[in-house]
């Protein structure tokens, strides 16, 4: 527990009834539903919507979703304990439960109007409904002020044309919210968000990514050709999508976080175990300082990378501003996945380097955690710019 004077970094990390019971609940999912196929999904590049079927049964498709919408009603805390617990066993599994959950119905529930969350959110939160998010372009990753996709006015509807790129559920998503220039190119007040349903005429799905990891995650171009969508889809009002989408991407920085963590868990404890089973010399490796002094690190900085996270969390669960700790988070717990993954691989040898021990796919599968929802290079100018401030 770490505490302090000032309450906006007071915060009590004792785990609750709640997480406890949650992270049990969710540990014995993965090793019930997911462990046993974790690979065969990720040669093929399966995407097992009847997983996400069935967490949508047990309210995890709707972690932060209050109950009137018929979600779970938990809070972050609780909500980083899902991600950690399912990335433990599979990052590609945990990214798509994060994406669903922090991007598509997290921006509904931020920003829709009661009628559109009455309308939506059930379906998101029980997985009746696969969620979709749409930022990214082609040519427009971190400077999305100067997206192509536009969506104009025309009576009731509005026309949208153009294409996202590197969409999870692109395919597959029953619903997307969807960033679109309303107005000037590179105007923050130029863009706005707009929900599109799946079987809408003029939405269709592009090519799927054949990717290094997180290959269970579906990842697809999203293409609109003349697609007229209802003019109530629209969430706020017309020039606020920008703003919305910096506020999503801050509790999507907590979410790609505890992804992190969980494939750096994961990776540490396989390797943990193996360096305790495998003699050589005639003794565990364990014993050898070389291979002590790696697990040494990797369990010093997943414990730094959890309380940066359980942070975050608590200041979003408080509603206070949080936009440097959930940057601080992200950037940190991606590179310690990175690290923590790459000596796990180093720990088994030649063991490591076959697809035969998991700590192959957590190695391939941490690398996107430094990349997605914003680039470690992207959160170090967020950082510098809220330290700056001061």
């Amino acid at each position: 527990m770490l505490e302090t004077m000032d309450s906006s970094v007071g915060y009590n990390f004792s785990i609750s009834e709640n997480q406890e019971m949650i992270r049990k609940m969710v540990k014995d999912f993965a090793e019930k539903n997911i462990r046993a196929n974790v690979m065969e999904w990720d040669e093929a590049q399966y995407f097992p919507v009847e997983v996400f079927k069935k967490l949508g049964e047990l309210g995890l498709m709707g972690v932060l979703v209050p109950e009137i919408y018929g979600g779970s009603g938990f809070g972050y805390q609780e909500y980083v304990d899902v991600i950690v617990e399912v990335a433990k066993v599979c990052g590609s599994i945990g990214l798509s439960v994060a994406a669903h959950n922090s991007l598509c119905t997290g921006h509904i529930l931020a920003f829709a109007n009661e009628e559109q969350k009455h309308r939506w959110l059930p379906k998101l939160a029980t997985a009746e409904w696969i969620g979709a998010w749409g930022l990214t372009e082609a040519n427009t990753g971190s400077d999305a002020l100067r997206m192509m996709t536009t969506a104009v006015l025309d009576g009731d509807e509005y026309v949208i044309n153009g294409a996202k790129n590197w969409i999870t559920h692109g395919k597959t998503g029953d619903i997307a919210v969807v960033m679109v220039r309303t107005g000037e190119k590179g105007s923050s007040k130029g863009i706005s968000a707009i929900v599109v349903e799946r079987g809408t005429p003029g939405f269709s799905a592009g090519k799927k990514e054949n990717k290094l990891g997180m290959r269970a995650s579906e990842t697809t171009e999203m293409i609109f050709d003349n697609c007229r969508v209802p003019k109530e889809n629209l969430l706020g009002n017309v020039g606020e999508g920008f703003k919305q989408a910096m506020k999503v991407l801050d509790g999507g920085r907590i979410s790609i976080a505890a992804l992190s963590l969980g494939i750096a868990k994961g990776a540490y404890e396989a390797a943990l175990q193996y360096a305790k089973e495998r003699h050589q010399f005639g003794q565990p490796i364990a014993n050898f300082q070389g291979i002590s002094f790696k697990l040494a690190d990797m369990a010093t900085e997943i414990e730094a990378a959890e309380l940066l996270i359980r942070q975050a969390a608590d200041l979003k669960n408080r509603g206070l501003p949080m936009t440097k700790e959930s940057a601080m988070a992200k950037y940190f717990a991606s590179e310690v996945s990175v690290r923590c993954s790459t000596e796990a691989v180093q720990i088994f040898g030649g063991y490591g380097y076959t697809k035969d021990f998991p700590v192959e796919k957590f190695y391939r599968d941490s690398k996107l955690c430094t990349i997605g929802e914003g680039t470690s290079e992207i959160q170090k100018i967020v950082i510098a710019r809220e330290v700056l401030k001061d």
